[in-house]
């Protein structure tokens, strides 16, 4: 093969390169000020609605950072949301506007197992015609970490599989070993039931006992029910797994009963909402609610302030805290610090620096190649970010809380509640 030759095939290989439209679509990206439009089902009424509200303010504080500062090479990024009030249906339904009239870009932040489980066909459909992809929906759940899906999801936190592993061989080590579920009867509860067992199953133990109540559950409900079934057989521990109005009557009604056990409870919960209306209700019974609570989480707590991740999202949320979406929130008090938003500070962040990998021309526009190419990503919690193939969940850190004068602290010491 003569070097004219091979000369001319790699001009004419220049040129395909020069005009895909791949190509043309990254030499767009760079021209065109068009905002980034990212699309998010969430609850923002209902029950849950602090989930979706604090993960969408968490967000908007770190865009607000990069959109004042002229976004990413020119292009604002925008959340387009929709409500879902943590159901199913709705879900699908704002997914399909999201994608077909909305033209977002990605999905991203979505919340809750029951409604991720139910888009993902939908996902899965719409990339026989172009790429769709889901970016960190708040939920461990397992089905968008599996085929056929986990090739349209990137998950930045950890699974409820580690977050239950790591709750019951905690307590397994300081000698508790009858532990009870409580779960919501959707396929969130499920899959941390799931977990609990096989954890348990590794230790050669099971479930002792366990109770279910249905979605969609207020802080109003009773769960005497729920506590007498748990209580029957005298466990020495629970796991909850459910949102912050349901789980904080279950606390409720556990400890009207005399249950003193350890309660623990999933990231997912929304912690810090969970102990508002806790906190709220000693002040009004002169009892005590807040004792002997755990919770795992999938991100560092925000009072650690060493940790220049949260010193950041810190100084945001204190000097520019977000409002609720606009339409939403009206009967809802923002919390200045939670999990659920320093979480979404977080995910804003990382998708940032996605989106900037986007507009090079190596990735010629393409958010699977810039998504890809994120390898030990510092974001601020001396834990690296990565992805690639097979990768499609950047950390796998978990943490553990409990309440201490009246907000979720690390624990330091599981000795504490040794049996």
């Amino acid at each position: 093969m003569n070097r004219l030759y091979i000369k001319t095939i790699f001009f004419a290989a220049a040129l395909f390169m020069l005009f895909s439209p791949a190509a043309i679509y990254a030499e767009e990206v760079d021209n065109d000020t068009k905002p980034i439009l990212l699309g998010m089902s969430a609850a923002f009424t209902g029950p849950s609605k602090g989930l979706g509200i604090e993960l969408y303010r968490g967000s908007q504080a770190y865009f607000d950072q990069v959109n004042a500062k002229g976004g990413i090479r020119g292009h604002k990024i925008i959340i387009k949301y929709y409500d879902d009030g943590y159901d199913p249906l709705p879900a699908i339904r704002n997914t399909i506007k999201l994608i077909e009239k909305d033209n977002v870009l990605c999905l991203f932040n979505y919340v809750g197992t029951p409604t991720v489980t139910r888009i993902l066909p939908v996902v899965k459909h719409f990339n026989a015609d172009k790429p769709v992809y889901l970016f960190f929906p708040f939920t461990g759940a397992q089905p968008q970490r599996e085929f056929p899906y986990e090739e349209y999801v990137f998950n930045l936190r950890a699974s409820y599989r580690q977050e239950t592993w790591g709750l019951v061989h905690n307590l397994f080590m300081i000698g508790r070993n009858r532990i009870a579920v409580l779960y919501q009867a959707d396929a969130y509860g499920r899959s941390g039931w799931d977990g609990v067992r096989k954890a348990l199953t590794e230790k050669d133990l099971n479930i002792v006992a366990e109770a279910t109540y249905k979605r969609g559950a207020g802080f109003e409900s009773s769960m005497k029910r729920q506590v007498e079934i748990l209580a029957e057989t005298k466990p020495d521990a629970i796991i909850s797994i459910g949102a912050y109005e349901a789980s904080a009557a279950f606390i409720r009604d556990a400890r009207d009963a005399g249950l003193d056990v350890p309660i623990c409870n999933l990231s997912f919960v929304g912690s810090d909402n969970m102990l508002h209306l806790l906190k709220n209700l000693e002040k009004t019974s002169n009892k005590k609610y807040t004792d002997n609570l755990i919770n795992s989480q999938t991100v560092p707590s925000y009072e650690d302030t060493s940790l220049p991740a949260v010193r950041d999202y810190r100084k945001v949320m204190t000097e520019s805290p977000p409002a609720p979406p606009e339409g939403f929130g009206k009967d809802y008090d923002p919390l200045k610090f939670s999990f659920i938003s320093f979480e979404g500070y977080l995910t804003a962040k990382v998708m940032t620096k996605i989106l900037d990998k986007m507009m090079l021309r190596q990735n010629y526009g393409s958010l699977y190649a810039a998504t890809l190419s994120i390898r030990d990503l510092d974001i601020g919690l001396n834990t690296p970010v990565s992805f690639g193939r097979g990768k499609h969940q950047g950390l796998d850190e978990i943490y553990y809380t409990t309440v201490s004068s009246g907000k979720f602290v690390p624990v330091r010491n599981w000795a504490r509640w040794s049996k």
